[in-house]
């Protein structure tokens, strides 16, 4: 999963954009944003943070230094141990060429000392998304760590996982039905990149206009990968 690598297969699967959201960490994004330089593939820099409640939020921005910021908040708060490279495998830093420059020694699996509301208010003070990821799923997600999702919870919208579709999840949690759906590969290897993706209907690849779509405004709008049976419009 290094950047020219994912570059590359986001360009064979055909996909127009893509978020870059490793755990607690965005240390690879300018790496991914410089291999993308040239190519097809609209990089959104990004981050998947996890509350002291151990729920998983995504961050997207359009800019990287939106996203190392709150990368500065995420790693004073989170604890001090170090990674165990024998036990949860090695934390590299790579650049554009897909050459290793380090490798980062926080205990980055570590939930944060933030809470998901403080986290979501952070993403918003930076101008980005916060998206509560794969809430269908029963550990790491609002659904399976709270219960429920609190109404007071700002979220632009609600990730799906990719084994799963939006009638089989809005079944099983009705309450989500209120909340933008998207879904994504949540790729954690080259194969899994593009098997499951939203398609955005926007003027240009930018988080403003995602967030249009997420809220049906001015023709934005958004569908769940072929076959899902799903359209952001079917929410009015």
């Amino acid at each position: 999963m290094s950047p020219k690598r994912i570059i590359k297969k986001a360009g064979t699967r055909k996909l127009d954009m893509i978020g870059v959201c490793d755990h607690n960490s965005a240390e690879n994004v300018l790496a991914t944003f410089n291999a993308a330089k040239g190519k097809k593939v609209k990089v959104f820099a990004g981050m998947e943070v996890t509350s002291t409640e151990e729920v998983h939020i995504l961050a997207l921005f359009d800019k990287v230094e939106d996203v190392l910021a709150l990368q500065g908040s995420v790693y004073a708060n989170l604890p001090p141990d170090e990674n165990k490279p024998e036990v949860f495998g090695e934390q590299i830093i790579a650049n554009e060429l897909d050459e290793v420059e380090g490798f980062n020694n926080r205990l980055l699996i570590s939930a944060t000392k933030l809470t998901v509301a403080q986290i979501i208010e952070k993403i918003h003070r930076l101008e980005g998304l916060a998206i509560a990821s794969h809430v269908d799923r029963p550990s790491y997600s609002i659904i399976g760590q709270l219960g429920f999702i609190p109404d007071d919870l700002p979220l632009d919208g609600l990730e799906i996982s990719a084994n799963t579709n939006v009638a089989t999840t809005t079944e099983k949690f009705p309450g989500i039905k209120k909340y933008p759906l998207v879904t994504s590969s949540d790729a954690h290897n080259l194969e899994e990149i593009g098997c499951a993706m939203t398609y955005f209907y926007l003027a240009e690849p930018s988080v403003p206009e995602i967030r249009k779509a997420l809220r049906n405004e001015e023709g934005r709008a958004l569908n769940i990968g072929k076959g899902k049976g799903y359209s952001n419009e079917a929410r009015d």
